[in-house]
């Protein structure tokens, strides 16, 4: 069979650093061993019923086989709205400043290319969620990295962006509470990033996948809720993690209008919107009862707390998350993270995620996930006690 060459385009994308991972955990599970899959963050509950009831109805109703229009039904905008008034008390102009996404990472990926030229600098944390690297790829956009530390909180510092970057950059990339870290962000970092923003001409994308998900009474800060944020930025939520919707792909970003007419524009030409089923459905979501969003949350809490408290009990020092369902654990002394994975799944049969796939600054460091029940994150416990690396 004749073999086409991949585009440039395509060969210049990044590569995936844990689909190896995923596959030796395959070869595992194959052979037949009980592997505790802690390394990815696909959400392990059912979307809540309510939701599930209203897709249901809405599929059998014709009106929703026909296209949807492009940028999306105006309920669902307002849904987003309304939401963002009641959870954040943040105003939104359903009309001009909510563009409906294929979910977070499609937004995500989206943004480079409508605002950058290739050559164009974008500032991106790292550690940071892979993803952000794609678009930017696909822009050819060049890459500055805001390196998050641990003694500053997991914030980048932005003393180290010199004034030749800050003139160069045009788009930053901001994830709280964050992933791979945990941390979350303070109205005094936001307003501080508000000003530098303003001052450089500079694009805030905020990237708010777990803005549901805070732990010890803390809610997550919107980006949006400080005084400026629309004027310099957006915000980018998705339904994924506050409702379990991973797999239905819907997301939303809110805030500049510009940059919202830029995301619609590209999106006129690459799609003809979502389902409509599924956008009344996400409006359910957004719009119905939140008591399920209060519940995940404080599953999630017991999970991490039952994690953090069996780790420290074996003698290993480690961080609680202030939000996200992950936890941002230090390797052992002596052990790069890769090495560190790679034991824990060849003796424990544990998979976690190596911190240097989340970027240079995330060497040092797995990332682990609340995403398996209270049993299993205590039988992880159990199998680490067993390898003996940790001394009370």
């Amino acid at each position: 069979m004749k073999q086409f060459p991949s585009s440039e385009l395509l060969n210049s994308l990044p590569k995936q650093f844990f689909a190896g991972l995923v596959k030796k955990v395959g070869e595992y599970i194959a052979e037949g061993h009980d592997v505790i899959n802690l390394g990815q963050g696909n959400p392990d509950q059912p979307t809540p019923s309510h939701i599930v009831a209203r897709l249901q109805e809405a599929a059998a109703n014709p009106l929703n086989h026909k296209y949807s229009p492009f940028q999306g039904h105006r309920y669902l905008k307002q849904a987003a709205t309304d939401f963002y008034f009641k959870e954040y008390g943040v105003t939104i102009n359903p009309d001009k400043e909510v563009a409906i996404l294929f979910g977070g990472k499609a937004g995500l990926v989206e943004i480079p290319q409508c605002l950058l030229n290739p050559g164009d600098t974008i500032l991106v944390p790292d550690p940071g969620y892979p993803d952000y690297l794609s678009g930017v790829a696909l822009a050819n956009a060049e890459i500055v990295t805001m390196p998050l530390r641990e003694q500053n909180h997991f914030l980048p510092d932005f003393n180290e962006l010199s004034a030749d970057i800050l003139s160069k950059a045009k788009l930053m990339f901001l994830n709280y509470p964050n992933n791979p870290t945990g941390a979350t962000a303070t109205s005094e970092f936001f307003a501080e990033t508000i000003k530098l923003a303003s001052v450089n001409n500079i694009c805030v994308v905020h990237d708010f996948a777990y803005g549901a998900i805070g732990f010890d009474g803390e809610k997550p800060l919107s980006f949006l809720q400080v005084e400026g944020a629309k004027e310099v930025g957006i915000e980018i939520y998705t339904l994924s993690k506050t409702y379990n919707m991973a797999g239905w792909r819907v997301g939303f970003a809110v805030g500049n209008e510009s940059v919202i007419t830029a995301i619609e524009l590209l999106q006129d030409h690459l799609y003809v919107s979502l389902f409509g089923a599924v956008q009344e459905a996400a409006a359910e979501a957004l719009s119905g009862p939140q008591d399920c969003v209060k519940e995940l949350n404080q599953l999630y809490e017991r999970r991490r707390n039952v994690l953090i408290d069996g780790l420290r009990s074996l003698g290993w020092n480690v961080t609680a998350p202030m939000g996200s369902f992950f936890a941002w654990l230090k390797v052992p002394d002596g052990l790069t993270s890769e090495e560190f994975a790679k034991i824990l799944l060849d003796q424990a049969h544990i998979m976690v995620a190596p911190g240097i796939g989340f970027g240079e600054f995330g060497e040092g460091y797995v990332r682990v996930g609340l995403l398996s029940s209270e049993e299993r994150l205590t039988e992880a416990v159990r199998r680490i006690s067993c390898l003996e690396i940790f001394k009370k």
